[in-house]
């Protein structure tokens, strides 16, 4: 199955941010994968952390998701919407979803983050408990590709990275991770990181990333990548808005599986 991971610098224009979102994923398509991943708040970058609220939609119902629904159905792509805000019973603080649709348009999942980001060094400041609400359940989805393989695809955001514990519960066959890291910390932890969770849950791993200098001053790290469940690269883009596409093969999981079955030999 061929996937794509989307980078993208998204900025404060919702319709630009769809707009861009959209040719990439037509390009991803033209390069026939069947499942792209979009990276966390592609579809929008505030001013300010507040600003998000005012995009906050509930289920079912709002401009972001019906984008991502018909952008699926038109691509015949099972397509991931990296994050948006979702209206929650409290109106300061908003959840970080994504969501996943199939070829049909239909919503087939959604995950709240569940690791929300806070970090100081003096120079960068962030606390995204400010204004979201922390998710509970870890998420999977089952995915069909067209030849008619079946892949158990396990959901997670950004932060949730550092948490090795919940790639465990996910048990999938493909890990995805949208992301908006920052420069500093992406630059120190992100692919070391990345290739750990491939490598410890023998699984493929497709991280799409925020991955420039943002119209709000942000600077994200970028490096959109997939890596194999031996923790091999097989395809990154460092910086700027691209489509990473690589091949999984479902026999390279299994091989790698059978030959180190280091999940068989769990103790703990």
């Amino acid at each position: 199955m061929k996937v794509a991971a989307i980078q993208m610098v998204s900025g404060i224009s919702l319709d630009a941010n769809l707009s861009e979102a959209m040719r990439l994923l037509r390009q991803a398509a033209a390069a026939g994968a069947e499942l792209a991943v979009l990276p966390e708040y592609f579809c929008f970058m505030g001013a300010r952390d507040e600003d998000k609220l005012l995009l906050a939609e509930t289920p079912g119902l709002g401009t972001v998701q019906d984008f991502l629904s018909d952008a699926a159905r038109d691509l015949k792509l099972w397509l991931v919407g990296g994050t948006l805000p979702m209206a929650t019973d409290d109106p300061g603080h908003a959840a970080n979803a994504s969501l996943a649709y199939n070829p049909r348009g239909e919503s087939v999942s959604r995950y709240d983050k569940i690791h929300l980001f806070r970090y100081d060094n003096g120079r960068e400041h962030y606390d995204e408990g400010t204004v979201l609400v922390a998710g509970e359940t870890p998420t999977v989805f089952e995915c069909r590709d067209q030849s008619g393989q079946h892949w158990r695809v396990g959901q997670s955001v950004c932060y949730d990275l550092r948490f090795g514990e919940l790639y465990r519960m996910l048990a999938a066959d493909i890990l995805l991770v949208p992301a908006a890291f920052t420069h500093t910390t992406g630059q120190a932890h992100w692919e070391v990181l990345l290739r750990a969770r491939a490598i410890e849950n023998q699984a493929f791993l497709i991280a799409s990333a925020q991955g420039g200098v943002h119209e709000n001053g942000r600077r994200t790290w970028g490096h959109s990548m997939v890596i194999d469940p031996w923790g091999e690269v097989m395809a990154l883009q460092s910086e700027g808005p691209g489509v990473v596409l690589a091949d999984l093969d479902i026999q390279r999981l299994r091989t790698v599986r059978e030959q180190l079955p280091s999940l068989q030999h769990r103790r703990l």
